[in-house]
């Protein structure tokens, strides 16, 4: 039977005096050391006591507290423990707040837009990357083309009307950029999805998707080769640039005497030349194939390298305005132009020398295409070679020097090279 009222508690505590007063059924009330009150239930489970706090005084009242020690004691003579009952429920809810609180980060997370992850993937790839261009490749398309439509919608929300409109209006008349921009929304999308910021069919998808609704690249437009200046009259071409002081110039002859990528020498520094051992080391990092590249360099080129100026704080064989950093891309486009061949691209020249090595010499097709750093495409082939082929692509590219620069008689559709010269004089 009860027998506390609320007076007497409201008494009992503020007399202060520790120790614990039955109400009855199992209920007390506790006024501890400090002075304060708390309501205890004392009930048995399997023979053992066990004690449970049921609140504080005043904030849980007499009334409270006698329906809390009846919930309680229902439940210990039903034989389920009162206090193991109450740790499931705080679990319970604990779990329930944890639930809501990841469903609501989630819920912002799949709010992110797609240009930040657009740009977040780009960060996450910049280190795997060749070099600093294509990064910026990245940037660039996207923001041309993709982020004014879907820059600020959550990658959740992404759907395939949105690629459309984004890649109908340059499928056919930039397939390739299109073909390029549709990738990369898609490993952005895909990165999305990863991240858990957005579920189901990737909209970007080519292959069983796309597909369907946009027709293939290369039935839109035939693909148009890099523009070449036939082999027979590029030494005209190069005994002119010979004549011009400036530095694009001087660049776009020195392209032509390597046969190799504008990038790889507009990038091109004096630590990667030797002009002792007459070789030019491109690094792994700057090659097409990720493979380290030793370019002969012909007597020609390595005149056209001593003459170069040296320029303070830039290592770049041809340095540009910008400090530390080498000509544009454009440099020698614009070279191009100034001598009327607007119609000539600078990769073009490397297409030049491959059809002047086909049709005028007699090299072995594996020197040729060792001499252009391009990938074997056989695997067999390429677990066979090891070396590099130096020493003939030496004599290659001493030849390929004389005859670009008018040294080279030239006689019908031919040039008059006799073939054990080819093999065995390299100069």
């Amino acid at each position: 039977m009860a027998s506390l009222t609320t007076k007497t508690v409201e008494k009992i505590i503020r007399a202060g005096l520790a120790g614990m007063t039955n109400d009855g059924d199992g209920l007390y009330l506790k006024v501890g050391r400090s002075g304060g009150g708390s309501w205890i239930f004392r009930y048995k489970i399997a023979g053992k006591s066990r004690d449970m706090g049921l609140g504080g005084s005043p904030e849980v009242s007499l009334a409270k507290a006698r329906e809390k020690a009846a919930e309680a004691r229902k439940l210990s003579k039903s034989g389920v423990d009162p206090l193991t009952r109450r740790d499931e429920e705080l679990e319970r809810q604990r779990l329930e707040k944890e639930t809501e609180r990841l469903a609501q980060a989630t819920a912002k997370a799949k709010a992110t837009p797609f240009k930040d992850v657009a740009l977040d993937y780009i960060a996450a790839h910049r280190a795997g990357w060749k070099n600093a261009k294509h990064a910026q490749q990245w940037e660039n398309t996207l923001a041309t083309y993709a982020f004014m439509v879907i820059g600020e919608l959550p990658t959740q929300e992404v759907g395939v009307e949105h690629v459309l409109t984004i890649l109908k209006p340059i499928w056919t008349v930039k397939p390739e950029t299109a073909s390029r921009l549709r990738n990369r929304i898609e490993l952005v999308l895909d990165a999305a999805k990863a991240k858990g910021l957005r579920e189901g069919e990737n909209p970007a998808r080519w292959r069983g998707h796309l597909d369907k609704l946009l027709p293939p690249r290369q039935k839109v437009r035939a693909v148009k080769h890099h523009a070449a200046i036939p082999w027979i009259e590029l030494p005209s071409l190069v005994v002119a640039l010979e004549k011009a002081e400036d530095l694009s110039s001087k660049a776009l002859r020195f392209t032509i005497l390597t046969a190799c990528r504008t990038s790889e020498v507009l990038e091109a520094t004096w630590a990667e030349i030797d002009l002792v051992a007459g070789i030019w080391t491109i690094p792994a990092s700057r090659m097409k194939a990720g493979k380290e590249h030793r370019v002969p360099l012909s007597q020609a080129a390595l005149d056209l390298l001593i003459a170069l100026p040296r320029v303070k704080g830039n290592n770049h064989l041809f340095p540009g305005a910008r400090k530390g950093r080498p000509l544009s891309n454009m440099a020698m486009l614009m070279v191009l132009r100034r001598m009327k061949r607007g119609d000539l691209t600078t990769h073009g020249f490397r297409s030049t020398f491959r059809d002047w090595a086909s049709e005028a010499t007699h090299y072995p097709r594996e020197v040729c295409e060792q001499a252009l750093a391009h990938a074997v495409e056989s695997a067999v082939e390429a677990a066979y070679r090891r070396g590099d082929l130096f020493r003939k692509r030496q004599m290659l590219m001493d030849h390929w020097s004389r005859y670009v620069c008018g040294r080279q008689e030239v006689q019908g559709s031919g040039i008059a090279i006799n073939e054990v010269e080819l093999l065995t004089n390299p100069r």
